[in-house]
């Protein structure tokens, strides 16, 4: 077997091992979501006690994520990958064996902790492993492997709820954990550069703690924001004020600290910053449409979970598709461009999705949704590729730490705003409309005249038939006034897609396109 062949399979076997650990973190992302009903009655929970099954772990995910880079260098990748792994695995078995809500919160966080660091490590090693002209095709695997998680892991974790308990959940990441541990035990060595870079290092315990308490509070103030009300609950301002406070601070420390946990000099790179700025605009769109659709179709239009599902499911699949061809493109054609081109094509989802309305078929849903797919498969893939091209290896791994983390928060503070948008448009349409139900608009005097004569038809008395009649109307308008509110917040997500194409000058191309 000649040397080229023998790393060939090397790289595809890296391939392979990396991705194991990413589609676990990622499925344990969603899968969760649909048990959250079957958790709080078995744990004997409030509704927004048994949220912070998903918050906590999301908040100790956005935590480890910008250190990554650091923790590897301190401890060694191969070391700190098969730690993760293995806390990962360890948790989720305790998880699934959780007496009360107080511990299964407990290990949440621990298992967020250890997931945070899987999916940059897996893009540091990928970017890596694979020759410049090839790292478009290395981002399109792991694109498949991420878009694989939200596309299953709701469906999954619902028959496995049904069927078995909710506790499975948790206990089918035990045998992929032990799997993904033999495989990076065989397949993953640390290069040189990082055996070397660790020598001299200091810990930043400064950076650490303030990197801790500003990104707890923050994800605290996102998901809860809406919730408690915002500025107008005491909980939301002290948090908001610890949040700020941490992130100044940590700032001024990580700028002036030798070695510090989150390398902010990166930023000078103007491709970079831009890069992260962009990702985190796609994030705000791409989380915030991916909670209004189903939000919209189970709401408004009383589809079942399962059906919402199905709607969302072939978007899934067609940036699934999408993806190997945007990564052969990359080899030949200018990543910018094709970014330019996904950008375009999802802002032109979401304004064919403001004209959604309640008498829409299957079909008028699917097809917007699809079209988004095939705008994120060429956004994600060269957005990636583009902007983490010009770090050099050494500072890859802070690099997709703080790539990933910007498109977490982005997520976040897309899911934030467009929940509390959704609940302020509802009511201005309501207030709205609501002028034209009145005794003198023949529109309403006809439609009332009509409700209350099928109704006395049906055997209901006039007096009692008015009163149904006025009720319907009411949910009438109540429906009407939801619809429009959904269709101003997609006009602005598509704005939002349109609003930050101008970046895309400021991106660098890969050094390899640059040539003959």
């Amino acid at each position: 077997m000649t040397d080229i062949d023998q790393k060939q399979i090397n790289k595809w076997l890296i391939t392979i091992t990396v991705m194991l650990p990413t589609i676990m973190e990622i499925v344990d992302t969603s899968v969760a979501n649909v048990a959250l009903p079957h958790m709080q009655g078995s744990l004997n929970a409030g509704t927004d006690e048994v949220t912070w099954v998903l918050t906590s772990y999301l908040v100790s995910n956005a935590i480890v994520l910008p250190m990554t880079g650091w923790l590897a260098r301190m401890f060694g990748r191969k070391r700190f990958l098969i730690t993760c792994i293995t806390l990962f695995t360890l948790a989720s078995f305790l998880c699934g064996a959780a007496p009360n809500l107080a511990t299964l919160i407990f290990f949440r966080i621990l298992q967020g902790a250890a997931g945070g660091a899987l999916i940059p490590i897996s893009q540091a090693i990928l970017m890596e492993t694979f020759p410049p002209h090839q790292r478009g095709m290395a981002m399109a695997i792991f694109g498949i492997g991420a878009m694989f998680g939200p596309i299953v892991g709701p469906a999954l974790g619902g028959w496995i709820t049904d069927t078995l308990n909710w506790r499975w959940i948790f206990y089918i990441n035990i045998p992929i954990g032990v799997f993904a541990v033999i495989m990076t035990t065989l397949f993953i060595f640390d290069p040189d550069y990082l055996k070397e870079g660790k020598k001299g290092m200091t810990i930043d315990w400064w950076g650490l703690g303030l990197l801790t308490v500003g990104l707890g509070a923050l994800q605290v103030v996102l998901d809860k924001g809406q919730q408690e009300d915002w500025l107008n609950s005491s909980f939301i301002i002290a948090f908001s004020i610890v949040a700020a406070i941490s992130i100044i601070a940590l700032i001024f420390v990580e700028l002036s600290h030798e070695h510090p946990i989150v390398n902010l000099r990166l930023f000078k790179e103007i491709s970079f910053s831009a890069g992260n700025f962009i990702m985190f605009v796609v994030g705000f769109c791409l989380y915030s449409s991916i909670m209004l659709i189903p939000l919209f179709l189970q709401t408004l239009m009383g589809y079942s979970a399962t059906d919402a599902g199905m709607v969302m499911a072939p978007g899934g699949v067609a940036t699934l598709i999408c993806m190997p061809f945007v990564g052969a493109m990359l080899q030949k054609r200018d990543g910018r461009k094709i970014v330019l081109v996904g950008l375009s094509v999802g802002a032109t989802a979401m304004f064919i999705m403001q004209g959604l309305n309640l008498e829409g078929s299957y079909w008028s849903y699917v097809w917007p949704r699809v079209v988004l797919g095939i705008g994120l498969a060429m956004i994600f893939v060269p957005l990636t590729t583009v902007t983490l091209s010009s770090i050099p290896r050494t500072e890859m791994g802070n690099a997709t730490g703080m790539f990933n983390l910007l498109r977490n928060i982005g997520g976040s503070v897309g899911i934030a705003m467009a929940a509390t948008m959704l609940g302020r448009f509802g009511q201005f349409y309501q207030n709205s409309l609501a002028g034209n139900v009145n005794p003198y608009n023949p529109v309403y005097q006809m439609r009332s005249a009509e409700l209350k004569q099928a109704l006395v038809y049906r055997g209901l008395e006039a007096t009692t038939a008015d009163a149904a009649s006025q009720k319907m109307i009411y949910g009438i308008l109540l429906r009407q006034a939801g619809a429009m509110a959904y269709n101003h917040i997609f006009w602005i997500i598509g704005i939002a897609f349109l609003v930050i194409i101008p970046l895309l000058l400021l991106l660098k191309r890969p050094a390899h396109q640059t040539g003959p």
